[in-house]
């Protein structure tokens, strides 16, 4: 048994020495990670210390920059607001005023259509009544001449074929 037992705390002995050299290598790799992030810890705040210090001195700029402008941008934004309601108001008067002078115009334009109507039918009546009283007895007339003028033809006809005693000369062809 004393066999076992020196193996058992050699082999244990061993064990311990082993987990000795790793944390001893953890220790280490630790030790040097921590030297790299301190240098990186370093170099950021050596680059951020003065971009904060230059945000605040430009937030104390914005800050003045709005104090010292608010009041104007109020003036501005209440011109602005006045502006906009002026400028609804006169555009409502405006379209109230078209739409007035459309009706307007849109009466206008059905009287003149009825001007124009009432002149045509006029004109149509005119021109029928001076047809039936200038055409009328021109046609008599011209119906009246035409029948003198036949009876004419006919007269005189009639006395050549009586002195030829045949045929006039229009029966011939």
């Amino acid at each position: 048994m004393s066999d076992n037992l020196t193996l058992f705390i050699a082999v244990t002995a061993a064990a311990v020495v082993l987990q000795m050299l790793i944390l001893l290598v953890m220790c280490v790799v630790i030790f040097n990670l921590s030297k790299k992030l301190k240098t990186v810890t370093d170099e950021t705040q050596s680059r951020l210390i003065p971009l904060l210090d230059n945000a605040k001195v430009m937030q104390q700029e914005v800050k003045s920059f709005l104090e010292v402008a608010r009041p104007k941008i109020d003036v501005i934004l209440d011109n602005l607001a006045h502006v906009t309601t002026t400028t609804r108001t006169e555009v409502e008067r405006v379209d109230v005023t078209v739409h007035d002078l459309l009706d307007r115009l849109r009466l206008q334009v059905i009287r003149v259509d009825e001007m124009v109507t009432h002149t045509l039918d006029r004109v149509e009546e005119t021109s029928e009544k001076v047809q039936q009283s200038v055409m009328s007895p021109v046609r008599q007339v011209s119906g009246i001449v035409q029948a003198i003028s036949v009876g004419v033809g006919t007269f005189f006809n009639s006395q050549r074929r009586g002195r030829n005693g045949g045929p006039p000369d229009e029966m011939f062809i």
